[in-house]
Order: structure tokens, then C-alpha cells, then sequence
């Protein structure tokens, strides 16, 4: 699964502390970049997102950020603009970007991310589950331990992500099947097994042993 990325375009190599915040609460990968080496990173990288602090560079720089970005294909921008540099503020027409007031809330931060980043879909914090260091994002179907990316197939994600938003209930391997394979499916109850093996490799042992087998019955997530 594709997991979405920024990167963070600031002149002092120290992104904005609200932002920084924020993105630190959604699923996504960042990286930082110079003005000057932005560039390089961004044929590096390959971002779906890219936020620029350029201060007082803004008027100057942004139209060669824009070109650079158009040629990079489907990268959006969010800039940060310092309340008195509105004037000046000409956003770019040839990608998708927005912009944001220095110091605005977290809450306008995270809307104005997202809505670059999941146009039409954007995560909220409902659709995230955290267990400890463990990310559900439910919008993105994706799982995370500290940030690094699980790599689960969707029916591994499926099954994990239906048994992770009904914690402390069991569920017999044919109530599985139906509500993850569907009604549809004709296979052995078993691939249940097999899927809940696979999940538990991928998680590691801190959070595969709340993965738990009930003898006789089936599986269920211990929060």
C-alpha cells in the first residue's frame, strides 16, 4: 500500500512547530529539505505533498517551486505565509495548493493537509485507531508501528482492522469469513488461520500476542 508523503521545504532546516505537530498525528511519511537542496529531495523522495516555509523568499521563489513541482507530476503544495506577506501571496495554477496563515490552529493545519494530501477522502481522527505505537488509519486502509509502514495485504488488513474496531469480542472463523471473504466465498474456514499467522509475523511479538486464539471458537483482539 502507497503511503502518502511530504516533504517539508523550509529555509533553517527546522519545520514550523504546529505543522510538525500535526503531522505527526497523521499517516504520513515526512522529510526536510533546504530551499536550496530541495530539489534533489524532491527526485528523491517523490512526495505527494509539499509544504513550504520560505519567509521572506516567498514572492521570489515560488514561481520556480511551482514549475519544478508541475514537472514532477501530481505533487500538491501548501505554502506558509507570514500574515503580512498576504500581498504578495500568488498561488501556484498549474497544481492543486492552498495556503496557510503562520501560527494558525492545529485544527486548520490538519483540515487544509488533508484536504491537499486525501482530496475528496481525507482522514479525520475518527479514522484513526492508536494502540500504543500501532496505527489504524481506516481511510486509508494502512497500519503503522512508530511510523514504519506494515506491509499487509487488503484481506490481511481486512481481518486485522475489523478484529482491531471490535477489541475484546471473540469471533468464530465463519463469522470471519463472512464478514471479511463475504458471503460469497466457498473456501475452507481454515485461510482464516492462515491470514491471522501472516498478521502476526508482520506485527511483531509486542502486538501479536494480542491477536489471541480462543481454543475452540476463534480469534479476537485483546485492547
Amino acid at each position: 500500500m502507497h503511503r502518502k508523503t511530504v516533504l517539508f521545504v523550509t529555509n533553517d532546516l527546522e519545520p514550523d512547530p504546529i505543522c510538525r505537530h500535526v503531522l505527526a498525528e497523521l499517516d504520513v511519511q515526512v522529510s526536510v529539505a533546504s530551499l536550496a537542496g530541495y530539489r534533489d529531495s524532491l527526485s528523491a523522495v517523490h512526495p505527494d505533498l509539499v509544504i513550504a516555509d520560505l519567509g521572506r523568499d516567498m514572492a521570489r521563489e515560488l514561481p520556480r517551486m511551482e514549475s519544478d513541482l508541475f514537472e514532477s507530476g501530481q505533487v500538491a503544495l501548501l505554502v506558509i505565509v507570514e500574515p503580512d506577506m498576504l500581498p504578495e501571496l500568488r498561488l501556484p495554477v498549474r497544481t492543486s495548493s492552498d495556503f496557510i496563515i503562520r501560527h494558525a490552529s492545529n485544527e486548520e493545519h490538519a483540515i487544509r493537509i488533508r484536504n491537499l494530501i486525501w482530496p475528496g477522502e481525507e482522514s479525520t481522527s475518527a479514522d484513526l485507531v492508536h494502540i500504543d505505537s500501532l496505527t489504524v488509519n481506516l481511510a486509508t486502509y494502512q497500519v503503522s508501528i512508530a511510523g514504519e509502514p506494515i506491509d499487509l495485504t487488503y484481506l490481511e488488513y481486512a481481518l486485522f482492522s475489523f478484529l482491531v474496531t471490535h477489541p475484546g469480542r471473540t469471533y468464530s472463523r465463519d463469522v470471519l469469513l463472512q464478514r471479511v471473504w463475504g458471503f460469497d466465498y466457498y473456501g475452507g474456514s481454515r485461510t482464516v488461520d492462515v491470514h491471522v499467522r501472516r498478521i502476526r509475523a508482520k506485527l511483531g511479538p509486542e502486538y501479536a500476542q494480542r491477536l489471541e486464539t480462543v481454543r475452540g471458537v476463534g480469534y479476537l483482539w485483546s485492547a
